[in-house]
């Protein structure tokens, strides 16, 4: 038994006659007389007789076409959505920095949805920090995450895809607030509220220092970057910190580092160990797209 066969059984089933329904099917009538056969040898009971010039169902028939009508109803609506997904059509969930949400990811997925206005594509979003987000593109909670620079790892893929500056923040009243620019090493006589060791950028920062070969004074540390800004509003001490539009609205001088050089970047994250979605492929390409147009 196969599937032809049953969608042969179901047009003559519909149709009553030999010659319409193998017209509507596109076979022989002969062909289709054989698959009849072979149906009902193989089930062991006749599904049709003659009835006049056509044909009609048995008892039995009538009772296998309500099985196959609802068999074929389920095979149909799974391939009409697998198609959908192969169209592209499918929930995409994203894991991101949280001050990406303010405009860098809602800006991605209203730019991808703009270029296909026919495609069902919706997404998911979830904000976190780094170790989080890479922890759950493992475990597959995400399809995609963005985040600072990821530990090396043969299970992830890594696209630098937006630049991050880092800044040194100090209170208005600070005595470094008179500079304009500064290097690292002018800046070790005073406390520092540093990124604790649970974040992205405690080892991107800890690289800076190790440039100049010394070590700030911690006085505190935090797995939040809004809490160092708001001690560093409040004068509890300085701090190096990726620069964000929130520090303009704060009692705080925003010093660009002059030393050590840096280049650091925003990722987009996939895990090579899990099937990307057709979805997830489309808005990784738009995504490498832009990049390629700027």
């Amino acid at each position: 038994m196969n599937l032809y066969q049953l969608r042969y059984f179901e047009e003559l089933a519909r149709e009553q006659h030999y010659t319409n329904a193998a017209q509507h099917l596109s076979i022989s009538q002969p062909s289709l007389s054989h698959a009849i056969s072979q149906l009902e040898e193989e089930l062991g009971v006749q599904l049709f007789e003659k009835a006049g010039r056509g044909t009609r169902l048995t008892e039995y028939g009538h009772e296998f076409l309500q099985c196959v009508t609802r068999s074929l109803s389920i095979l149909d609506n799974g391939i009409e959505e697998m198609q959908r997904y192969a169209r592209g059509e499918d929930l995409i969930h994203l894991g991101f920095l949280t001050q990406l949400g303010v405009h860098f990811i809602p800006e991605l997925a209203s730019g991808f949805l703009a270029q296909s206005p026919g495609c069902r594509t919706d997404f998911t979003f979830h904000a976190d920090r780094t170790p989080e987000l890479l922890e759950g593109l493992r475990l597959r909670k995400f399809d995609l995450i963005f985040c600072a620079r990821p530990i090396e790892s043969e299970d992830f893929s890594c696209v630098p895809i937006e630049r991050q500056e880092l800044v040194l923040i100090v209170h208005k009243d600070h005595p470094l607030a008179e500079n304009d620019s500064i290097s690292l090493e002018n800046t070790l006589d005073y406390p520092y509220i540093f990124f604790d060791n649970s974040t992205g950028l405690r080892p991107v920062i800890d690289e800076l220092f190790e440039k100049i070969g010394r070590r700030p004074r911690i006085a505190y540390e935090t797995d939040e970057e809004q809490v160092i800004f708001g001690l560093v509003s409040y004068g509890f001490g300085i701090a190096v910190t990726p620069y964000r539009e929130l520090l303009l609205k704060l009692n705080v001088k925003i010093i660009p580092i002059l030393h050590p050089g840096w280049e650091g970047n925003i990722y987009m994250v996939s895990n090579k160990q899990v099937y990307l979605t057709p979805a997830v492929k489309n808005f990784r390409d738009f995504i490498l797209r832009r990049l390629l147009e700027r």
